[in-house]
């Protein structure tokens, strides 16, 4: 029962294991298939809802309360909602904060995507641990048979190219009303752009302009940029061998840094081979050591793929790890302005610790220090 008296129906999160983890329905009434994936961050629901890096996913966030300061007009990092469905443990539908304009169940109702509510998140999140992580199917029919045949139906996460979903269809200017004239021009190929990373740019004094994943190095190049960004997005790197192609032909003509994805697909440009990670990185408490200086950074993550170090070119050198797994996590180029990190830089709410790697960014550019 809500607070506004009405009645809330059964709902259902079913595995492609078979197990059935029982709740109630909130958001949107309609079914949502997709990998099930948890994320440990206690706060930040509205920015994961919205970060294109869950295209294709069912999102299953650790923290027990959801919802609770609300929804509001500004904490979006993308023009929609991103993920195919949304389960807690419990969701607020009294929310207390100055901003708030809604609940988390009208948000969700209003963007069409479905959820569960009153799940055991805890209990999914160590089965994902323990089996990996598994397509799932959010329903309101209590029908396994059902449930394994849709899912069976479903075209697997990792099968299909997610990017081409969230990626900009058409090349625009971010105006956020500080950029300076005269300062650099970062060209952003948008795999599936975090609104943060371009509010980080532009309080740098830059100007930005996205462009979309299928753009050509000609075409970039005929923006005149001081430095190209690849940015963070969803699914598989294997699909995108055109975005390699034109990474490696921008390598040794402009400065390049890439984000999660973007850093997967720049290591690619250098013979690296990628691979997916049991249950991901999806948190805001990943310890990462950079090895230049030696200091560990808590970092913000969210990717299911990483870099494998076998293949990658000498001329490239491993700056960051992680330190639960010890995978790849930040790379520079030996010789040429290039650096990748694995995770978020622009995490928000999060972690700030990473910001300072836009400001290596502007060096590698000419505009500030490294």
């Amino acid at each position: 029962m809500t607070s506004s008296g009405q009645e809330r129906l059964p709902a259902y999160l079913v595995l492609e294991d078979g197990s059935v983890y029982p709740g109630i329905r909130f958001g949107a009434d309609a079914e949502a298939t997709g990998e099930v994936v948890f994320n440990t961050s206690m706060t930040g629901y509205q920015e994961m809802l919205t970060d294109p890096s869950y295209g294709g996913q069912i999102l299953v966030p650790t923290y027990p309360l959801i919802g609770n300061y609300g929804v509001n007009d500004d904490d979006w990092e993308s023009r929609r909602v991103q993920v195919r469905g949304f389960v807690v443990r419990q969701d607020c539908d009294l929310p207390s904060h100055r901003d708030s304009k809604s609940t988390i169940h009208e948000y969700l109702a209003q963007n069409g995507i479905p959820g569960v509510s009153g799940v055991d998140t805890r209990a999914i999140t160590r089965k994902l641990r323990s089996r990996g992580v598994m397509m799932g199917l959010v329903t309101a029919r209590d029908d396994i048979e059902y449930g394994l045949k849709q899912l069976g139906a479903a075209p697997r996460y990792g099968e299909f190219d997610v990017v081409a979903d969230v990626s900009t269809a058409e090349t625009y200017a971010w105006d956020g009303g500080s950029a300076r004239d005269g300062g650099p021009h970062v060209v952003v190929v948008d795999l599936g752009v975090k609104h943060n990373i371009l509010r980080n740019l532009e309080k740098r004094g830059v100007r930005v302009t996205v462009v979309p994943m299928d753009v050509t190095a000609e075409q970039v190049m005929a923006l005149e940029p001081d430095g190209v960004l690849l940015s963070p997005g969803p699914g598989d790197p294997v699909f995108l061998e055109s975005v390699v192609d034109v990474a490696k032909s921008l390598s040794d003509r402009v400065p390049m840094f890439g984000i999660c994805l973007g850093h997967q697909v720049i290591a690619k440009a250098f013979g690296a081979e990628t691979f997916k990670l049991k249950f991901g990185h999806r948190g805001g408490n990943h310890s990462v050591m950079d090895e230049e200086s030696g200091r560990v950074y808590v970092t913000a993550q969210n990717h299911g793929y990483a870099v494998s170090r076998e293949g990658l070119s000498d001329d490239v050198m491993v700056t960051h790890r992680d330190l639960s797994d010890d995978t790849v996590e930040g790379l520079r180029h030996k010789s040429l302005p290039i650096m990748t990190i694995q995770y978020h830089s622009e995490a928000s709410p999060g972690p700030q610790d990473a910001e300072y790697l836009f400001d290596r960014f502007m060096g590698l550019m000419g505009g500030g220090a490294e």
